[in-house]
């Protein structure tokens, strides 16, 4: 608990370093420009398939029709952009997890150790391939899991808790793996994941609580279309800047527990190898003993 909550407020402190708040509008600016990429190539394309998705349901045919008749209104030309909106929510924030671990984890790891831990060893124990390709193997993990359980979000309490759980996941899995990859050996990173399986994943899950909340600036930005240009990427800024929280905190916490392994492990190694003055000692000792004896 004394480690959990040390690196909690570590990281709380660290997010208000200048250099923190430049690091998280890097991934922004990124995102923005991919954005709009895909908002000028694809977005009319996207929105009219949607609606002809909508429109193209026998069951919910009627019901458009009577929610037209009823706003006088076309209800699928304006549910249609908000539907794409909405669905590109959870792909908005895998990315940027990704980017996040790809661009920001090793910068803000690297703060860590140079101001915490300087004499730290680094042992190098995964490459930066590794551990993209480990981040793109538990995000699909996470994204399968996301819709598997979506039928059960109509549940009200699931709603609540299977999503923040399987981000909480999905982070604990990214984060903990960066945060050792340079310091650690295979091994020691081995040794500490199952060691620290439960506070990290608690980490993860409250991490996951607070990636939900840039979810009522989304919200509002759907709700006031006027502000919709400043409050998303108001909240996408949010979100990266969580993340940055999320491996300040995991960074904080590994580095810490991968200190604190090494010094037990040194100070084990030390009480088991006898001292260089002993045999020394027990000579004096022996020639003591042969010079008293008549």
């Amino acid at each position: 608990m004394r480690l959990l909550l040390d690196s909690f407020w570590r990281a709380v402190a660290y997010c208000m370093l200048p250099r923190v708040i430049v690091l998280s509008l890097l991934p922004l600016g990124l995102m923005v420009l991919l954005a709009a990429g895909f908002g000028y190539f694809y977005w009319d394309a996207t929105v009219a398939w949607t609606r002809e998705a909508l429109d193209a349901w026998p069951l919910l045919s009627s019901f458009w029709g009577w929610i037209g008749r009823l706003f006088s209104g076309d209800v699928t030309a304006v549910l249609a952009p908000l539907v794409v909106v909405v669905a590109a929510t959870p792909l908005i924030v895998v990315v940027s997890l990704l980017i996040v671990a790809g661009l920001m984890a090793p910068p803000l790891t690297a703060l860590v150790a140079l101001r915490r831990f300087p004499a730290l060893e680094r042992k190098k124990g995964a490459s930066f391939f590794g551990s993209v390709a480990r981040s793109l193997g538990v995000t699909v993990l996470a994204l399968v899991a996301l819709v598997v359980s979506m039928p059960l979000w109509l549940i009200p309490p699931l709603v609540l808790v299977l999503p923040p759980l399987i981000w909480g996941w999905l982070t604990y899995r990214v984060m903990s793996f960066d945060a050792l990859a340079e310091h650690a050996s295979p091994e020691e990173r081995a040794t500490i994941l199952r060691a620290h399986r439960l506070p990290l994943l608690c980490i993860g899950v409250l991490c996951g609580y607070l990636g939900a909340a840039p979810s009522i600036v989304w919200a509002s930005g759907l709700l006031f279309a006027a502000a919709f240009f400043v409050l998303v990427p108001l909240a996408i800024w949010i979100y990266t800047l969580v993340f940055a929280f999320s491996a300040l905190w995991f960074g904080h916490y590994c580095l810490d527990a991968l200190a604190q392994l090494r010094a037990r492990r040194g100070a084990a190694a030390a009480a088991s190898v006898p001292s260089d003055g002993a045999p020394a000692i027990e000579a004096d000792q022996a020639l003591l003993s042969q010079w008293k004896s008549p």
